[in-house]
């Protein structure tokens, strides 16, 4: 089955959006536990900055996780975001031991919302609908 793929990521959420063949588009979106990385000023939990920064990582690398567990195996995928996730996404799905798709596309894009991410994956792959003649 042709399948292409979508994700709007930042550090707080992830946008999916899967397209197949027949026209139909369904997103999903997962939330992050990740909280904000702030340079190290003092006081931290548990720790020095190195510790705070592995624990900040492995937080990280599970929210990833979480997304790539929700992708389906698409022929295509967009990643795209205004921050640094979309690369660590990126190189995150290259050590999953999943078979990446053939073509993997990086673009940086504002905050948007869910519609806008939906016409964007739609407008990049060049997806007409079922139903929109």
């Amino acid at each position: 089955m042709d399948h292409l793929g979508g994700i709007w990521i930042d550090h707080k959420k992830a946008v999916i959006v899967s397209a197949s063949d027949e026209g139909r588009i369904t997103t999903q979106t997962v939330q992050s536990d990740v909280d904000a990385h702030p340079h190290y000023g003092g006081q931290q939990d548990g720790g020095g900055e190195k510790k705070y920064d592995e624990r900040h990582r492995q937080s990280l690398e599970r929210y990833y996780d979480e997304v790539i567990a929700q992708l389906a195996e698409p022929e295509a995928l967009l990643i795209f975001g205004p921050g640094e996730a979309k690369l660590e996404l990126q190189a995150r799905l290259g050590r999953s031991g999943r078979p990446s798709p053939p073509s993997i596309e990086i673009e940086t894009a504002d905050k948007l919302t869910d519609p806008q991410i939906v016409a964007k994956v739609k407008g990049h792959f060049k997806i007409l609908v079922a139903g929109e003649l």
